[in-house]
């Protein structure tokens, strides 16, 4: 536990009197402070100016991040017959249909995304108190209620990542691993912040973007200056 002290005070030595600095700036500043002992993901929180208990002011989405997450992604497919052969082609690790629903509803979730054909949302639909609050329900919005099942299982595999805001209007996602350079993860941050960038719901009213800021698994945040990381 010593190690972890100094090496967190160390950290937040390093990030004093440091903020809304340029996305470059903060990447390495994350990047040369994440020392644990595994490789650390990067992570970006956004706060927004909306309320999501409107519908109108809901941001959801997806963004293919040029240079994955880093991070080995298990998709569950909902589907039968051909479209069931063709997601398992595709790579997917789970797929099934009425077993998949009650293994799920026997409190097993082993995977991090969800994908159905349009078919399946009867029995899909019985999940959602179990996959909603996860995040992990599939929706047509966002690309996972699809008859292409191949693409979808292909873009989840390769770097996709899902965006939805949560009550207190902050968004969050993993954006890539420390290990990674420094330039692919500011490619990697700046495509994120886009793709919310461009969510932005019809009922957002005055600053849509408040904060922005990266930090990685172990280590403390340091804010974005919001227009840098907009390309403003």
């Amino acid at each position: 536990m010593a190690k972890l002290g100094k090496r967190t005070t160390a950290a937040r030595e390093a990030f004093a009197g440091k903020e809304d600095i340029t996305v470059e700036e903060a990447v390495a500043l994350v990047k040369s402070n994440a020392n644990a002992k595994f490789d650390e993901t990067v992570e970006i929180a956004m706060n927004l100016g909306v309320d999501p208990r409107h519908a109108d002011q809901m941001v959801r989405g997806t963004v293919s991040l040029p240079n994955g997450t880093g991070k080995t992604v298990r998709v569950a497919v909902f589907a039968r017959g051909d479209k069931a052969e063709e997601a398992k082609a595709a790579g997917a690790d789970i797929v099934g249909a009425e077993d998949l629903m009650e293994t799920v509803q026997g409190g097993t979730i082993d995977f991090d995304r969800c994908i159905a054909t349009p078919d399946m949302m009867p029995i899909v639909g019985r999940l959602g108190k179990v996959l909603g609050p996860r995040n992990l329900m599939p929706n047509p919005k966002i690309g996972t209620v699809t008859m292409d099942v191949k693409e979808a299982v292909e873009a989840a595999k390769g770097g996709q990542v899902q965006f939805k805001v949560e009550k207190a209007g902050v968004v969050h996602a993993g954006i890539g691993k420390a290990s990674f350079d420094e330039g692919k993860l500011v490619e990697n941050v700046r495509a994120f912040v886009d793709a919310v960038s461009k969510a932005k719901p019809a009922g957002a009213k005055g600053t849509y973007m408040k904060k922005v800021a990266l930090s990685s698994t172990m280590g403390p945040g340091v804010t974005i200056d919001v227009d840098n990381a907009t390309g403003n």
